[in-house]
């Protein structure tokens, strides 16, 4: 079963809100059919601790105007990488040195992507867009 609906919607107005605050690769994965705890990851990452700071704190704003809290919030101390828990979404702000290191997309390379306003990719750095960007392959591991 694919992600629901308002988790999509919610990652939709999550990844519009991260690009006003120019954040990076932002990508979103449907991980309903490998996840009983969320239907989408959305991931995105800053060149610093205070653009992850600003891009959060316009998640959480946006978000919560059209109603939606989140459940947990975890690393906001140190801005390096903050989780958003909404449930049907999780919200992955990381700074760039720690998505490198991480790798996420690696983890989830085989959940489809749920596709993201053609305004949030044309915010990616260097004017391409992440979904035109080669996918990992297991070779990459």
């Amino acid at each position: 079963m694919p992600a629901t609906t308002h988790a999509v919607e919610l990652a939709h107005l999550a990844a519009r809100s991260a690009s006003d605050k120019l954040a990076n690769d932002i990508i979103c994965f449907d991980v309903s059919e490998r996840l009983a705890l969320a239907d989408a990851f959305l991931l995105c990452s800053a060149t610093n601790d205070r653009q992850v700071g600003a891009i959060v704190d316009e998640i959480l704003d946006r978000l919560a105007a059209a109603g939606a809290k989140p459940a947990r919030r975890e690393g906001e101390r140190d801005n390096r990488w903050v989780l958003l828990d909404y449930g049907d979404l999780v919200v992955h702000v990381q700074h760039v040195e720690e998505r490198e290191f991480y790798a996420l997309e690696r983890l989830w390379r085989d959940c489809p992507e749920i596709p993201l306003p053609e305004t949030v990719l044309a915010g990616a750095p260097g004017g391409e867009s992440v979904a035109d960007r080669p996918r990992p392959t297991g070779t990459d591991l």
